[in-house]
Formats: C-alpha cells, structure tokens, sequence
C-alpha cells in the first residue's frame, strides 16, 4: 500500500497528531438497516443507497484532498454494518512490520466482517491476531481504542469488555487506560472522545461514569468538552483529524469557534445517511498508520489503568 509523505516528520514539528493520514475504508455498496443493535437504528427508515454513495464518496475525496491516503476494502453483500471500518480492528506499526489486532464483536450479527478484513489486511502484508472469535473469549470493537498521551485510551462496558484491555496490553506491550462507558447512546469511545493533538480532544463526559469521566478529563491537558446534547445530535465527537484540518459531520459554533481559536480548520461532509445506523465520520474511517513506539509508548510489559469505581 501506498504510504503518506513523512507523518512522523509533520507530528514532531507543529505538535499534531502523527497518525491519522492513512485511512482503511469499506466501499458502502450494500449498506442498510436489518437489525437494532444500537439506538439509533430503525428498521422503517432505510438510507438512500443514492445517498449513501454520494457522501461517501464525498468523504473520502475531502481526506484525500487533505492529503491522505485512503485504501477501499470492498463490502460483504451479508454484512450492512461493515462500512463502519473504524470497527474492523485496531491496526499499529513497528518499525517496517504491520500487525491488526482484529475486533471480536459483540453482536453475532457483525462477526463476519472480521473473517473478509483479516482477508484483505493479510494480502495487503499484515500480521493479524484475535483476542476472541465466534462470539467465545473477551468481546473487543476498535472504536473504542485511541493512543492518547502515554497509553492506549480503551472504553469498555457496551461493546468491549474490561478483560479485553489486559490482552490488547499483553499484544502490543503497552499501557491501557480503560474508561467505563455507561451511556447507552454513547456505545463505542469514538462518539465521545476524538483527539485533536498532542495536548488536545472532544471529550463528552456524559458517555461515562463518574471516575472514567474525571480520569479523561485529567489525562486532557486541554479538553474541549462537549455536552451531551452535543455528542448525541450532531456526532461531532465521531470526527477525523488530518493535520489541523478537523473532518466533521456538524459543528456546534461553540465549538467551531474554540478549534478555530486553536488553529484548526473545520471541513464538514454530511454522512447523514450513516447516522441511521449508528455512526459518522470517525465510524467510516479507520486510521492505519497509528506506531508502536511514536502513538503508542511500549513499557515492555502489559499496564492497564482503570478508573476507581
């Protein structure tokens, strides 16, 4: 695969973030509702498949016009939700090797799409490994895993349980920050939580408990929160970053105005087809050139954090 023009070079000078210039999507050729497995699905309110191939293909000619790389995995006629890439696994480099930790989904209805991923990411040159399969072992989907700071930012309770985070640990050899997730709009982190920078993130404490909701804001040097109206009707959280340029489905002014004074560029693309099944921008999107040793700093040995209940 094609690779973006120095990502760690463009982090390291201005403090952006390094990753996210390299995007895996899933081509939305048989996207619709045939199942609730989250609030926002309605079986009587389908998408437009016109619609839906418009904004997609919106969504990827605005990253690549910003510069990055996006490659297409086409999409299983039995698997709906696969266009929501973002839950395919959790992809990181090392030095020249790539490795996907592939998600375990909770829902048997979305299961197979790991089988066509894993496809694909080995004839593509990736190592992959499964935490559990077939609905037996620990429950893991990679939209709730971030590298922020100092560790991996996993939440759990909705889709990924609390014993996924000691295997992703023990598998990459890193720190685990894990965050309970208790809202039940709110399943996965990334409609909660979208790091700007190095210092900087969307957070919406509402998704969480208490102490899982303190520990973010802690571990934020500085935190654009968001309210819980926010997150829910506009899916701002669920946004991608590419250099400065913030990539969202909507903008409240509140924050428009905040990431402006910050020195960001925001570029909106309705993905408001997507929304019916639950997911936006971020949910589209799976960033592929996150680094073991750069995103994510290796301790030698499996750390997870957890929040104080």
């Amino acid at each position: 695969m094609s690779e973006p023009a120095m990502p760690e070079l463009a982090g390291e000078l201005t403090g952006e973030l390094a990753w996210g210039r390299h995007y895996l999507a899933v081509e939305p050729a048989h996207f619709r509702v045939d199942y609730v497995i989250n609030p926002f699905m309605d079986l009587a309110d389908q998408p437009d498949p016109v619609r839906v191939r418009e904004q997609w293909d919106a969504l990827v000619a605005t990253l690549r016009g910003l510069g990055a790389v996006v490659d297409v995995l086409p999409q299983r006629a039995d698997a709906p939700d696969m266009v929501y890439a973002m839950n395919l696994g959790l992809g990181v480099r090392s030095g020249g090797e790539r490795k996907a930790v592939l998600s375990h989904m909770r829902f048997p209805q979305r299961r197979m799409e790991t089988d066509s991923a894993r496809d694909w990411l080995v004839e593509h040159g990736w190592t992959t490994s499964l935490i559990g399969r077939d609905g037996v072992g620990a429950h893991f989907e990679a939209g709730d895993a971030f590298p922020f700071g100092d560790a991996l930012v996993v939440g759990y309770g909705p889709r990924t349980e609390e014993l996924a985070l000691k295997h992703l640990a023990a598998e990459l050899g890193i720190r685990v920050r894990g965050l309970r997730i208790t809202h039940p709009g709110m399943y996965h982190l990334d409609l909660a939580f979208c790091p700007l920078d190095e210092r900087r993130a969307l957070v919406c404490p509402s998704a969480l408990d208490a102490p899982s909701a303190a520990a973010l804001l802690d571990l934020v040097p500085e935190p654009l929160v968001l309210t819980e109206e926010e997150a829910l009707s506009t899916f701002c959280a669920n946004s991608v970053v590419v250099g400065r340029t913030v990539v969202m489905p909507a903008c409240p002014d509140r924050v428009r105005a905040r990431l402006e004074a910050w020195g960001f560029e925001v570029v909106l693309v309705d993905v408001s087809e997507f929304h019916k099944g639950g997911g936006s921008i971020r949910c589209l999107t799976n960033p592929v050139d996150i680094t073991l040793g750069r995103d994510l700093p290796l301790t030698g040995g499996a750390q997870v954090v957890l929040a104080p209940h």
